[in-house]
């Protein structure tokens, strides 16, 4: 029987997981290995899994809830991906507030799938700016219990990936992995580009070719974790714009930035927000993991009279609020030029974590 490497491409929200995704795979393939995706989130119509899958890649999306909570949706989602892409490789990438993986899915994974699969080490991407507070007992902007499940994933990682190293000067950047390495002294530290593919040759070599996986087990507070989720609110949406002849790279901005402005203007700490906007075959991709200047897009669209936008949001209030402030920005921008079509729309605040499983020991 066909084992197929997992690889898990933990983190928190805004760390980069997407675009990790799809240069690794790019990689992977160079060098004649197949490669499936697995996306997660608590609503379908995801930014990510529509994405890499424009970029020809296999994915499979699990949504309503984590792989944690719903194993079983992992497992068919692996069996997908395995079947149809012939997958050499997988890469899955957890939800972004997403933690105590050892425990619900490496452990679980080492004892009932060994034959089929072979566990890659844990690894868990982090963004400079956050993760610099947070080892030096900041909250990284976040409320204390979302801080709480961003140092969780840290603590019970195998490898822990800095990522996004054009934010920070080489010599704080090594200050950074040196601090990072004396907190949590069990993972081994990357620094990565996941943009520009920096350091993600020898990530790759590590994870294909390491053995041991999932060697650390949390002490977790599940009331602080569920709460840590709860302060975020969640909105996926997607809709179709009917209208006059538009830039859709500057539309795309527009919107984003708009967003942001609003989020800032009222204190609302981003985890982030995601859009894509699809022209035909052509697709612009954008994402802020806080204030303006940390905007970030990919690809273009170019200009024409329609196009389909997916909107992910994931940011400190209510759903209510986050709805009221999404709807009323793309409103703005659209009114009197558009027809607006929604073709999906949901909002929410995700529920108690419930793990199908939970392993107090190492397998």
């Amino acid at each position: 029987m066909k084992t197929t490497k997992l690889i898990l491409a933990g983190g928190f929200l805004g760390a980069g997981k997407t675009t990790l995704l799809w240069e690794a795979a790019q990689r992977l393939m160079k060098q004649g290995l197949r490669v499936g995706l697995i996306t997660n989130d608590q609503a379908p119509e995801l930014v990510d899994s529509k994405l890499l899958s424009l970029a020809n890649l296999k994915v499979a999306e699990v949504s309503g809830s984590c792989f944690c909570c719903n194993f079983d949706g992992f497992m068919d989602a692996i069996k997908k991906v395995r079947r149809e892409a012939e997958a050499d490789v997988i890469i899955a990438e957890p939800v972004g507030s997403c933690a105590d993986l050892s425990a619900t899915l490496m452990q679980p994974l080492k004892q009932y799938w060994n034959r089929e699969l072979q566990i890659a080490p844990l690894s868990v991407l982090a963004d400079p700016l956050r993760l610099d507070s947070i080892v030096d007992g900041g909250n990284a902007g976040l409320h204390p219990d979302a801080a709480y499940i961003f140092r969780k994933q840290l603590e019970e990682s195998d490898i822990i990936l800095i990522n996004k190293t054009d934010l920070l000067q080489a010599d704080k950047l090594e200050a950074l992995k040196k601090k990072t390495a004396v907190l949590f002294p069990s993972a081994t530290i990357f620094t990565i580009s996941a943009l520009t593919g920096s350091g993600i040759e020898q990530w790759l070599q590590e994870v294909t070719s390491r053995r041991e996986a999932g060697l650390q087990l949390l002490e977790m507070d599940y009331d602080m974790y569920a709460n840590g989720e709860a302060v975020l609110g969640w909105l996926n949406g997607t809709v179709c714009l009917n209208g006059e002849n538009t830039d859709w790279d500057l539309f795309a901005r527009t919107f984003l930035a708009n967003l942001s402005e609003e989020f800032e203007k009222k204190a609302y700490a981003v985890g982030h927000v995601k859009v894509i906007c699809e022209n035909g075959k052509k697709f612009i991709a954008g994402n802020i993991t806080g204030p303006a200047n940390m905007l970030t897009l990919r690809n273009t669209a170019g200009k024409s009279g329609e196009a389909k936008l997916i909107i992910n949001a994931r940011v400190e209030t209510s759903p209510e609020i986050l709805d009221h402030i999404v709807r009323q920005t793309l409103t703005r921008l659209t009114a009197d030029k558009y027809l607006m079509e929604v073709i999906a729309w949901r909002y929410l605040q995700p529920g108690r974590p419930d793990p199908t499983h939970r392993f107090t020991q190492l397998v």
